[in-house]
């Protein structure tokens, strides 16, 4: 008897048939094989004059999607039918989640199989796994194909309805999403508490002090028993300390005086305070644990973090990485004590085996959390694996085993000091037992050492001792804004608010990138004017499709569909067509939306207005000549837009650019600029004989306001040769590249 099994890649369809008997026969499907159309050319002609037919969705015949098979896997299709042929048996074992369920159920549509069929399911991919998977086969799940169905008709009704009135209101080009446009939101919301944000300025004292020749660290915290203000004292809007709070502020004057008086004064320790705290192991991975701190540690993005995972998965090294469970089955608990027990002794087992309880919002995924497959597990450096694949590795296998080790024993030391009436602290950390943070450190030239650096050492001491101040430094800080969201961060918000579900994370920011609506700068993501003046539509016109709460309880009541709880179509119904429905939103609204006011984002203690224009955002102003308009450079965020970068921007408009001076040897003028990618530096100007006259970016650090015609020449003297390597007698040249 032949079987014919499919699942979605080649490289899980070789890793399965290294398990299976030879009468298997394992294809893939390269993924979806069907999906509803993309374009008009992908609409059957007998349907492109039906009024729904762009929408791929008959919402006048209860939601029936509009299935097509895409031209690419057309060719995939028949090469399945034509080995359907030759079997006496179908196993469907694509993923074990609602993607891979609908996968299967389209196959199985597509196919019409004769033969008997079955589901396989597994989520690791060893030989032990494959063939416990084959021996317990099912059926199709139907409610997990519904939900998924479902989950996609919403997106695209949200998508397809939106992206167009985005168009004629704004530019063209943009979309919305259900769960993209909620993302954007929480972007724009950050970038916002940034603009509103008012610094603040504080001083204070820092204090190198010894003990028995053992230097120490400490700080001002109070002074005549009053609270010395921190950051934390500020109200972030106002630049001012939160009104009630009872804390003394030192400007620079009062900082530097108290310095001169406590100079040569006797230091005294005043109390002495030794805590010990119990630090226990992080749960083992989800996906989206694992994305953050794949984005923390080895600076991926959910994108490739996944891409990285999969391949992993699909090669046999982990399990499923599309999960928001933490649970460990006993087989991995087992693997991970006995890698704990060979590698550090019993002493770093917990005492018992751990088992850890998931608390994401929604939480509805069936297989375990992310760990090494197989029951024995393999250390990063018996994998054969290198660059991102084994450092990626090496994080899974250190959270896993992590996962079933001792508690870490630590010590928190707090040491308080008095010099006249100013009150200083010191702590430490002494870690009396490591525990799980031994598993953290696997694999460093020093495991010891790398333990010890997490060490903060105090000398000894006890209350009345003097200890000698060595250096007392007055230290000015400012109030930082909030921070930005991270891909880690937003990640997490998603989670925490039950937006979107782990297997959509990584690909709702690579949408949100790809489409404009954010920057990365750095490890930062930073929305674009566009994504201020989408989200501004949006929570004017459609609020609920930007509301937190709303799109979590979307997420609800499609796991609800999953069980069985809820049903398809009366959702679907209210959602689109109900008296509140999307289409009824969109018919009362669409009229009333100004396209001008569209593209105008409004921004705070600015004159000028910017608006979106068809080649990026720009600034527009009124003077006694009439509007005057200058793009806005693409590194410019919209917290950062200030009345004097309008002002410069604008001016240089009108009046062209400003003159640093001119160049020593050749005598030609240097221009700062404004450009498109943002500020530069230019030698001489554009004419018929120099069309392209010399150029150069300001480096990192480097502002229109700082650069100096010095700075400026030798920017423009890059790249410059330094001569000849001596062993290949290539040239050597100096200059600017995209990180510096």
């Amino acid at each position: 008897m032949t079987t014919l099994v499919i699942v979605e890649s080649p490289t899980k369809a070789r890793t399965i048939r290294n398990y299976l008997p030879s009468n298997y026969r394992v294809e893939a499907s390269m993924g979806h094989v069907r999906d509803l159309p993309q374009s008009a050319t992908e609409i059957p002609a007998s349907l492109k004059d039906e009024k729904w037919a762009q929408l791929g969705v008959n919402v006048e015949s209860n939601f029936e999607p509009l299935y097509v098979v895409p031209k690419a896997k057309k060719k995939v299709v028949q090469q399945l039918k034509d080995a359907l042929k030759e079997a006496d048996e179908l196993v469907l074992a694509t993923d074990e989640d609602r993607e891979g369920e609908s996968i299967s159920w389209h196959l199985l549509q597509l196919l019409k199989p004769k033969v008997p069929t079955k589901r396989m399911v597994f989520h690791e991919i060893t030989k032990e796994a494959i063939q416990k998977a084959l021996r317990n086969c099912r059926s199709i799940h139907e409610p997990l194909v519904q939900a998924q169905e479902t989950r996609r008709i919403l997106d695209r009704l949200v998508g397809y309805t939106l992206s167009p009135l985005l168009w004629k209101k704004i530019a063209f080009g943009l979309s919305a999403g259900r769960v993209q446009s909620v993302a954007v939101r929480l972007l724009v919301n950050k970038e916002r508490q940034r603009r509103a944000f008012r610094k603040g300025s504080y001083w204070d004292l820092k204090a190198l002090l010894e003990q028995e020749k053992n230097p120490f660290d400490a700080k001002l915290v109070t002074l005549a028993g009053t609270k010395v203000a921190t950051g934390s004292d500020f109200d972030p809007n106002t630049g001012q300390i939160i009104e009630g709070r009872r804390v003394r502020l030192l400007n620079e004057a009062e900082a530097r005086e108290l310095r001169e008086r406590l100079l040569d004064k006797t230091w005294t320790v005043s109390e002495l305070d030794e805590r010990p705290v119990t630090r226990k192991p992080s749960a083992p991975f989800t996906t989206s644990t694992l994305q953050q701190e794949a984005n923390r540690k080895l600076r991926l993005g959910a994108r490739e973090t996944m891409r990285i995972a999969q391949n992993l998965y699909e090669q046999g090294f982990i399990t499923y990485m599309r999960t928001d469970s933490v649970h460990l089955s006993e087989q991995a608990i087992a693997a991970a004590r006995s890698c704990v027990e060979e590698k550090y002794g019993s002493q770093y087992l917990s005492p018992k085996p751990r088992q850890y309880n998931t608390k994401s919002k929604g939480a509805q995924e069936a297989h375990e959390a992310i760990r090494p497959a197989g029951s024995t597990f393999r250390t990063p450096k018996q994998t054969g694996l290198a660059a991102q694949e084994l450092a990626l590795y090496d994080l899974i296998w250190k959270r896993t085993v992590a996962s079933q080790m001792a508690d870490s024993q630590q010590t928190m030391i707090s040491v308080g000091l008095q010099v006249e009436e100013a009150g200083f602290r010191s702590t430490g950390k002494r870690i009396d037992f490591p525990g799980f943070l031994r598993a953290y450190v696997e694999g460093s030239d020093d495991p010891d050492a790398a333990l010890e650096d997490q060490e903060v050492i105090l000398p000894p001491l006890k209350v009345g001792d003097h200890p000698n101040c060595k250096a007392l430094e007055a230290v000015g800080h400012e109030t930082q804004p909030p921070a930005r969201y991270t891909e880690a961060s937003l990640v997490k918000t998603l989670e925490s608010e039950g937006i979107g579900r782990p297997s959509t994370y990584a690909s709702i920011i690579g949408t949100i990138i790809d489409r404009g609506y954010v920057q990365p700068q750095g490890n930062a993501l930073v929305p674009t004017f566009t994504a201020f003046a989408v989200t501004g539509l949006l929570e004017q016109y459609f609020p609920n499709l930007v509301d937190n709460s709303f799109t979590s309880k979307m997420e609800q009541t499609l796991d609800e569909i999953s069980t069985g709880e809820a049903q398809s179509l009366p959702y679907l119904q209210e959602f689109y067509l109900g008296e509140k429905g999307l289409e009824t939103q969109v018919k009362e609204q669409e009229s009333l939306i100004d396209p001008n006011q569209a593209r105008t984002v409004e921004l705070d203690n600015l004159d000028a207005k910017v608006r979106i224009g068809r080649y990026g955002p720009y600034i527009e102003t009124e003077n006694d000549d009439g509007r005057v308009s200058a793009s806005i450079p693409k590194d410019l965020t919209p917290a950062e837009l200030d009345p004097e970068q309008v002002e410069t921007l604008l001016r240089q408009k009108t009046e062209g650019p400003d003159k640093l001076g001119f160049h020593p040897e050749t005598g030609e003028p240097i221009y700062i600029m404004l450009g498109s990618y943002g500020p530069y530096v230019q030698l001489g100007e554009a004419s018929e004989d120099n069309k392209k006259p010399k150029r150069a970016s300001l480096t990192k650090g480097l502002t229109v306001e700082n650069v100096t015609l010095e700075i400026a020449v030798g920017l423009l003297s890059l790249p410059r040769e330094l001569g000849l390597h001596p062993e290949t007698g290539c040239k050597i040249q100096a200059g600017l590249g995209r990180f510096g």
